[in-house]
């Protein structure tokens, strides 16, 4: 049997394409069934995320074809198979699981430690046995996974690390508010780093979050997008006074506010807590700003340098996850390579279990006056031994197996059961 799995995702296609491939769940269910029609002993995993469209099998050496494959999706999805073929990765056997692994891992995601990756695949794994298109290979191949995810998140910290300037406001407004789900958030600007900051804070579940922008129309195009609120840029004053969080990210050539003139501002709050993120380059606001009671503002600077942080830390949390997956990988080929010669295995045990019977027997036919228990007792010893002798070869046989491929070692058994 080999194992494929073939894809595409945001390293190797632009979404127009991937999203061309991404089915909804009929048409997965749809794919599935046509996979088992074509190939009825193989097993198939269909996974599609934001970020990747992938297909797993498992196949018969004989009909393992990523190419028929491919085309099969092509297919299903009413694609045409040049358009995306450029874009296609196949990874084979080991190769194929490693790649699983990492993904399960969030090794491979867009964002390291994405810990809705391992979610997604075990979604994506329980349509495929509903819709019984999964095996024992398969069952067996992503029980692997998930173990190795529970086992890299439980050992490392790479799903709390946070590496990005909006990823680090986002915890840093989490660590001041218990409940920031509903804290009064003010988002000043709407460009790129201001979009990516309100899609953190929509993902960290906040929902009271006002855009405002000097462009009324940008503001309500971002408002709608993200359904969110916007309020016109006359309304600074006032918004900033209910906040309980400002992130900054406009492109203004000067400060918004110094000392002077944010004192109205923060003698109407009347003490209540503000967390003031300036990503702003150049600062929206005069740092002064912090001095005032219960006021904390924290510039690109300050969040850059825990990002820094984080990286360090992430690369040595990397560098574990990365063993714990090569250790599982190898674990799981040690079974991969030695599981074709199961049946065989079976044969020699039965093989071997025939000639003790035999000899038993022969051994009873002379030894008339011997007693029940005695009889009881001497084939519970012949059993007893033979299992121990065959636990001794079967390691043998998979070390074989391992070392010199499962051809060689079911060729012994062959021999030795007299098939060869």
């Amino acid at each position: 049997m080999r194992l494929l799995v073939l894809g595409l995702n945001h390293k190797t296609a632009p979404v127009a394409v991937r999203q061309r491939l991404a089915l909804d769940e009929p048409g997965q269910l749809a794919l599935l069934e046509r996979l088992r029609s074509a190939w009825p002993e193989g097993g198939f995993v269909y996974l599609s995320t934001c970020n990747r469209v992938e297909l797993y099998a498992g196949m018969k050496v004989a009909s393992a074809s990523a190419t028929a494959l491919a085309q099969l999706l092509s297919k299903t999805c009413e694609v045409e198979y040049e358009a995306f073929a450029e874009h296609l990765y196949v990874h084979e056997d080991e190769a194929a699981v490693r790649h699983l692994l990492k993904v399960t891992c969030s090794l491979d995601s867009m964002v390291v430690g994405e810990p809705q990756v391992s979610a997604q695949v075990k979604e994506a794994y329980r349509r495929s046995c509903d819709a019984g298109s999964t095996d024992k290979v398969i069952h067996r191949l992503f029980h692997c996974a998930f173990a190795t995810s529970k086992e890299v998140y439980a050992t490392t910290s790479i799903a709390q690390r946070r590496v990005s300037v909006a990823s680090v406001a986002v915890s840093l407004a989490g660590q001041l508010f218990a409940n920031l789900q509903r804290a009064k958030v003010v988002v000043l600007g709407a460009g790129e780093m201001g979009t990516l900051l309100i899609r953190h804070l929509v993902d960290s579940g906040c929902r009271d979050i006002t855009v405002l922008t000097r462009t009324r129309e940008r503001g309500l195009k971002v408002a709608r997008r993200h359904q969110i609120a916007s309020a016109p840029w006359e309304d600074l004053g006032e918004r900033l006074t209910q906040a309980d969080v400002v992130v900054a990210s406009t492109g203004a050539d000067q400060v918004l506010y110094d000392k002077a003139s944010f004192r109205p501002v923060a003698e109407r709050r009347r003490g209540r807590s503000l967390l003031m993120i300036d990503i702003a380059v150049p600062r929206n606001f005069d740092p002064a700003i912090g001095q005032y009671e219960q006021v904390y503002l924290y510039n690109v600077d300050d969040l850059a340098t825990v990002v820094e942080e984080n990286l360090e830390a992430r690369q040595e949390d990397v560098a574990w996850a990365a063993q714990i997956i090569e250790d599982n990988v190898t674990s799981f080929m040690d079974w991969f390579g030695v599981r074709d010669i199961g049946p065989l295995v079976g044969c020699m045990r039965t093989y071997f279990q025939k000639i003790s019977q035999a000899e038993l027997s022969q051994f009873f036919a002379t030894e008339r006056e011997m007693s029940p228990l005695a009889k009881r007792q001497t084939e519970a010893m012949v059993t007893r031994m033979v299992n121990k002798l065959l636990h001794e070869l079967i390691n043998s046989l998979h070390a074989v197996a391992r070392q010199q491929g499962p051809e060689e070692a079911a060729r012994l058994i062959e021999r030795m059961i007299g098939r060869g």
